[in-house]
Order: C-alpha cells, then sequence, then structure tokens
C-alpha cells in the first residue's frame, strides 16, 4: 500500500465521484480507477459501491476514509514539523545564564522568542559561572550562553549583548549614600563585599578598577551569589562595585550609586559555530527585536598566549 492510494481513495471517497476526483488530483479517471481497485484488492474488501449513477463508501470504506483522512494530517504535521525544525523556527534551545543575568535579559529574550519563534521551547538554566556554560556549550548540554567574556577558543561565536559600567551598593546609611557625586577612589578605606569565586570577572574588573585608581582593594567578605552580596551590603558589611544589571535586584536598606573611574564589563550571547538551526534562528529573532546588536561578533576574545590568565573568567 502506498500513500498514493489513500489519497486517491479519500479524493474519490469525498467526491463520490471519479471523474470529480480525478479532476482535483490532476490525474485520468482510469489510472484513478485503476489505484482505487489495487488498494481493495490488497486489503481484500470492497471500500466503495459503484453504480453508474453514483459511488458510495461501503461501511467498511466510510471507517477506512476517517482512518485515512487521520494518518495523511499526520503524516503532513509530520513533514512540516520536520521542515520547521530544519529551518530553525521549532524545537528546544538550552540557554544559561550568569549571575543576574537572568533578572536583567531573561524577560526580554523569552517575549522576543515566544513572538517571533512561537515553535520554539526555553528551557533555562540559571546561575552558571563562565566556564560551566563554555564546557556545556562545548558538551552540547546547553545551546546558548549569556555569559561575561573573555572567552577562550575559535570554536564559538562571542557576540556582546551590552556593555555595563560598575555601580557602587552602599548600605542605605553609608557615608556616601547621599553624596551627589562618587569616583573609585571615595571607597578605598571600605572593605568591599566580593563573589567567593576566585573566577569571578566581576572581581576581576573590580580589583583593576580599585589599582587604576590607586589602591588595592580591601576585601571584607565573600558571597557565593549577588543576593548574598546585597545583603551583607544591607547589614553594613562592606561595601561592593557590581553591574549596573544588578539595580535591578532591589533590596530595603541598599542604595545604587552611580562612580566615576570604574571600568566596564561586558555581557554577552555565546553559542557553537556549529549551532543547530533553531539557535541561529533564535539569534536573529534577537537581531529583529533589537536585544542583539548586529555589528558585536566575536567579541570579548581571548588570544593563545593570555589564556592562562583569563581562560577562567566567570
Amino acid at each position: 500500500m502506498e500513500l498514493r492510494h489513500l489519497r486517491h481513495f479519500v479524493a474519490v471517497a469525498e467526491t463520490r465521484h471519479f471523474g470529480q476526483a480525478a479532476k482535483r488530483l490532476f490525474l485520468a479517471q482510469p489510472a484513478l480507477s485503476q489505484s482505487v481497485r489495487q488498494l481493495e484488492a490488497e486489503l481484500g474488501v470492497t471500500l466503495l459501491a459503484r453504480t453508474t449513477r453514483q459511488v458510495t463508501p461501503t461501511p467498511a470504506g466510510a471507517y477506512f476514509h476517517r482512518e485515512a483522512v487521520r494518518i495523511l494530517a499526520a503524516l503532513d504535521d509530520a513533514v512540516d514539523g520536520v521542515r520547521r525544525i530544519d529551518d530553525g523556527h521549532s524545537g528546544l534551545v538550552r540557554i544559561g545564564f550568569t549571575g543576574t543575568a537572568a533578572f536583567d535579559r531573561l524577560p526580554a529574550i523569552a517575549r522576543a522568542v515566544g513572538r517571533r519563534l512561537p515553535g520554539i521551547a526555553l528551557e533555562i538554566h540559571g546561575d552558571l559561572l563562565t566556564p560551566a556554560q563554555v564546557e556545556g556549550l562545548r558538551a552540547d548540554r546547553l545551546d546558548l550562553a549569556v555569559l561575561r567574556p573573555p572567552v577562550a577558543g575559535h570554536d564559538l561565536v562571542v557576540r556582546t549583548l551590552a556593555t555595563e559600567s560598575l555601580v557602587l551598593a552602599l548600605p542605605a546609611d553609608h557615608r556616601l549614600a547621599d553624596e551627589p557625586s562618587l569616583e573609585v577612589l571615595d571607597v578605598a578605606h571600605d572593605g568591599l563585599v566580593m563573589y567567593a569565586d576566585s573566577h569571578s570577572a566581576v572581581n576581576d574588573v573590580v580589583v583593576r578598577s580599585c589599582r587604576t585608581a590607586g589602591f588595592a582593594p580591601k576585601r571584607a567578605h565573600d558571597a557565593p551569589d549577588t543576593s548574598v552580596l546585597l545583603a551583607l551590603v544591607s547589614a553594613g558589611l562592606g561595601v561592593a562595585m557590581v553591574p549596573e544589571s544588578v539595580r535591578s535586584m532591589k533590596l530595603d536598606g541598599v542604595v545604587f550609586r552611580d562612580v566615576a573611574g570604574a571600568e566596564t564589563i561586558d555581557l554577552a550571547l555565546a553559542y557553537s559555530r556549529d549551532a543547530p538551526a533553531a539557535v541561529h534562528a533564535l539569534v536573529r529573532a534577537l537581531e529583529d527585536a533589537g536585544i542583539l546588536p548586529t555589528d558585536a561578533v566575536d567579541a570579548g576574545r581571548t588570544s593563545p598566549e593570555h589564556l592562562l590568565t583569563t581562560e577562567g573568567l566567570s
């Protein structure tokens, strides 16, 4: 039995006329009649009661018509689905986020995908450091990563989403909380709350900012994540310099202030150069939505001779 037999039979069963069915199928009537007879012979069942004036499905034919319609519709859906997967408009995309990027970027990314690519489902992996995300991309556990460059190697495409300024997170009753303008040097004598992970890219930028300002930072407390870091600041146990996206995590007792003289830090989107079509379709959707600049390709890379000092940054 071939699919053409099903399509031919369905056309005759619906028109109840071999001539009209042949016109619908752009097929010669004798060829259509022969096709239906072949189907009946293979099944060993009469599907159509024929008279000189009309063609009527038998009870078996009426049942087979319903099943044939269902089978053909399922096949059409399967064909459409596989084409949508192949062109990137359907499938699952696993995306990782570092630190507070999930708070700041996830809503906009999810909205853009929902509006432009409703056939793509997102699997979210939050609070992953850059080394873990890069490993996930290379081990095919992640399809996309929102991370902090630099990223070593040329097997990944790294595109800058945003360049963020550092801001000061201060206890609400801190002496500088109401000052009109601040510089990095203003916290030279304060203890800093920093990230506990030794590979934190944020820590690296904070340390460089302090040294550029002419002092070595005093590390007062370590925090495993941003929520704990802000809680320690709120408790008056130190101040912190964090990317400005952290402002989205409001906490009583903490005020955020712009600070002159601090370095900036990038947030980037990374994916494999041979990523599946759904990933490239999602990237195009983010470009169309204005979330991903179209001119920021392969940013934040490290040269081979620089890997020893930067490969672990997060």
